[in-house]
């Protein structure tokens, strides 16, 4: 199946390249993390970023498209200065796709009758909300020169539900057994 509307196109476009951006803004602010000698804030990131890379796949393959040229506006946080503000661009990244981009673009997908793009801002959606959370408890920390706990971070390869710690057998969004689940 492929998405048919221009509208719908576009949106999955656009969060493409905002995930896709996501993606390499946290792996870059991870390692400013490790250097900062936050060593579980990075891998925070580093999960996080694994979960962004989740939804830019499921985007693109939900696009289904011969290759073709594409002009892509997505917005973006830029810039870097240490952990705690890096965290705060991670915050207000994730909650402006909570806020305005998500709903936006899911309700459009679901007047347009386009299933496969549903499912993958439906995804995204979700996860989100868990990343913008799991952001905020690590900025409280690193306020404090603190790092988060040491737990595993268990990443959904499919929707990029994201816990931490060993707590559910299947993910709460698509399903999928957490034998499968990414540990960071």
């Amino acid at each position: 199946m492929s998405v048919n509307n221009a509208m719908t196109v576009d949106f999955l476009c656009s969060a493409y390249g905002g995930e896709s951006m996501a993606h390499m803004r946290y792996t870059i602010w991870a390692n400013a993390a490790e250097k900062e000698k936050f060593p579980n804030i990075a891998r925070l990131f580093r999960g996080i970023a694994y979960a962004e890379w989740c939804h830019a796949n499921n985007h693109f393959n939900a696009l289904n498209k011969p290759v073709e040229d594409k002009t892509v506006t997505a917005g973006a946080v830029f810039g870097h200065t240490n952990t705690v503000e890096n965290l705060q661009g991670a915050i207000d990244g994730e909650l402006h796709e909570i806020d305005q981009m998500y709903p936006v673009y899911l309700e459009a997908a679901k007047f347009q009758n386009e299933k496969d793009a549903q499912r993958t801002f439906h995804y995204a959606l979700e996860a989100e909300k868990i990343h913008a959370k799991l952001f905020k408890e690590a900025q409280d920390k690193a306020k404090k020169g603190e790092d988060i706990g040491n737990e595993t971070i268990y990443i959904c390869p499919i929707c990029g539900f994201t816990e931490i710690g060993d707590q559910v057998e299947k993910c709460p969004v698509c399903g999928v057994s957490k034998d499968k689940f990414k540990a960071f």
